[in-house]
């Protein structure tokens, strides 16, 4: 959707992705699909409202939170589909941690202010790096991490020509990864002992108002960057 300054809608596109079901209980998306839908969408309002991407002053991304990609640093290439919330496949490790504490599912929730539950996005990613054997390659720094909009915002800046690894607090607090104790740097690893050290590398916990990107954002239209000097917002 494209906004005016007013905050009215000057014009709007969308198309849909595919809902992947490869398991009982697993739910997946192509985060490549989704990066494909987003230029898609994003040309399409421009291109209705009769705007270039520099007549631009600000893009918004909302999406879902939990939702996790995990991607090959150097290729840009998603490691594996992208792990929904509503995915149960975590539910051994979500009774392993609730196992391990009197607690229960509040083993974490004074550190993080969350249960351990499959909905949220620490459990996913240990999944990850244990069935595709990754935490060598994590450990490295050749794996990056994120939720869908760390993922899209590295892409619209610039993928492996300097792409921008960020997230938000509103999206790193559904991951049960975040220490609410130590905002705004907020990752901790204490806070995450079964999945502690897999050196993955979380995206910056940056406030809003100081997580802004400046400079080039890919263009819509193009895989050539182009300037993000009206406003649009782009969901997954």
């Amino acid at each position: 959707m494209v906004f005016d300054r007013e905050g009215r809608v000057v014009a709007a596109e969308q198309r849909p992705h595919e809902q992947i079901f490869p398991s009982p209980g697993w739910v997946e998306h192509d985060p490549i699909e989704i990066w494909r839908r987003c230029r898609e969408v994003i040309a399409g309002a421009l291109e209705k409202a009769g705007l270039r991407p520099s007549d631009l002053a600000a893009l918004g991304v909302a999406n879902q939170r939990e939702t996790i990609v995990v991607w090959d640093r150097d290729t840009g290439a998603p490691l594996c589909n992208a792990i929904v919330w509503q995915d149960t496949r975590t539910r051994a490790i979500c009774e392993d941690l609730i196992a391990g504490d009197e607690a229960g599912i509040d083993r974490f929730r004074a550190l993080t202010g969350l249960p351990v539950a499959t909905y949220f996005s620490g459990p996913k990613l240990q999944w990850v790096l244990d069935e595709l054997d990754l935490r060598m390659h994590a450990a490295r720094g050749e794996v990056l991490f994120g939720t869908m909009d760390t993922w899209l915002i590295w892409n619209l800046t610039g993928g492996t020509d300097g792409g921008v690894h960020v997230t938000d607090v509103t999206n790193a607090s559904r991951t049960l990864l975040m220490d609410l104790t130590s905002l705004p740097s907020g990752w901790r690893t204490s806070a995450r002992p079964s999945w502690s050290g897999t050196g993955t590398r979380a995206p910056r916990c940056a406030t809003p108002s100081c997580g802004r990107t400046r400079g080039p954002v890919r263009s819509a239209r193009s895989s050539s960057p182009g300037t993000a000097p009206a406003s649009t917002a782009s969901g997954s």
